[in-house]
């Protein structure tokens, strides 16, 4: 199964020059690092303790819920049976021999702080790093887990849209004749439908999910990338070694996916990183103008929009947060992009004679 799809060695040449290419190299282990640490935001930013040890026995309330009896904790009103709060329990424990671990940001995305004298949104401080929006919420906590929305949202479309792309692509190349032509005329006319009149179409429906942006988007993301690889099928199917296998009885299936798709991936990587961009771009656009994830879902748009209204323009934290992290985040993934392009630049293995 691994040997299936077994490098070449011009594409392990190109992935070490890709390799050698620092700013690109560095912007994808950044990207890494603030993605797999993202798969872990409810430790980071959460108003659940990651640990509690009380009265000789561990608790982990990450993703369990324990009310306040459980601790011996009350409400202002004397009630037992509400959820246990854990940022009160930490002070309360303290010379006990009890004791609590709380994330580095005791909020979660959710949560409306309401504690301040004035009324939110409120600046910068020790309590909230990075100030609270104007519901009281922890902004830094909103965009870590608007970060994780936003990359797994653009990784997910990215991949969904490459593989139907590619399937059809390398069909309509392989095949030609009668399915080549009769799938661009349903391509062309597919192509020229409104997009953003569907998702408002649909939003009006029914409420959008995760699941439904994703595969509303990838009912249209999929063409463009059919063009690349139909081209590409065209090129490589008249190559010697793909006459040569055919020759010798090759399936169809296998000779477009085992020796041209091998041959034929230069475009499918290059265009990665900048189909991750457009889907970040397109998901924070739709968020921005409601017709994206529901409310209260920490997003990147919901943010500047929120940012952007007249009683919130005044509060700089609110828009410098948001825009902040999408500029960083799109330039890491251009920076990717434009070495991998470098890398897999097919001139620098190009022979002539």
């Amino acid at each position: 199964m691994f040997g299936f799809f077994r490098l070449d060695p011009i594409t392990r040449k190109r992935l070490r020059r890709f390799r050698g290419i620092k700013r690109g190299w560095y912007a994808l282990l950044i990207l890494l690092t603030a993605t797999v640490l993202s798969l872990f935001a409810n430790f980071i930013a959460n108003s659940r303790a990651i640990a509690v040890y009380y009265e000789g026995r561990l608790y982990f309330p990450t993703f369990v819920y324990y009310d306040m009896a459980t601790f011996g904790q009350e409400d202002d009103w004397g009630f037992d049976d509400s959820e246990a709060d854990y940022r009160r329990m930490r002070e309360e424990f303290a010379g006990t021999g009890n004791w609590v671990l709380m994330p580095p940001i005791p909020f979660d995305p959710y949560e409306n702080d309401f504690t301040y004298a004035d009324p939110p949104p409120n600046p910068p401080d020790s309590r909230h790093l990075l100030g609270t929006d104007s519901q009281g919420r922890d902004v830094l906590a909103r965009l870590i887990y608007g970060f994780r929305i936003s990359i797994f949202f653009a990784l997910s479309l990215t991949l969904v849209s490459q593989i139907i792309g590619t399937i059809i692509g390398c069909l309509q190349g392989y095949l030609a004749a009668t399915f080549d032509i009769l799938s661009q005329r349903f391509i062309e006319i597919w192509s020229s439908l409104p997009f953003l009149y569907v998702v408002i179409l649909i939003g009006t429906l029914v409420t959008p999910s995760f699941g439904l942006l994703l595969f509303v988007m990838s009912l249209f993301a999929w063409i463009g990338i059919t063009y690349y690889m139909r081209t590409e099928t065209y090129r490589e199917k008249a190559r010697e070694y793909c006459l040569a296998a055919r020759s010798m009885g090759a399936s169809p299936f296998r000779i477009v996916f085992k020796h041209i798709l091998p041959n034929a991936l230069t475009p499918l990587v290059t265009l990665t990183p900048f189909q991750i961009v457009a889907a970040i771009f397109a998901l924070t656009a739709l968020d921005y103008l409601g017709y994206g994830l529901p409310a209260p879902t920490p997003s990147w748009g919901e943010m500047i929009d929120q940012a952007l209204q007249p009683a919130n323009r005044g509060y700089l934290w609110l828009s410098l947060s948001p825009f902040a992290a999408i500029t960083i985040t799109l330039t890491l993934v251009t920076l990717i992009g434009e070495s991998v392009r470098e890398a897999f630049d097919p001139k620098p293995y190009a022979r002539y004679r």
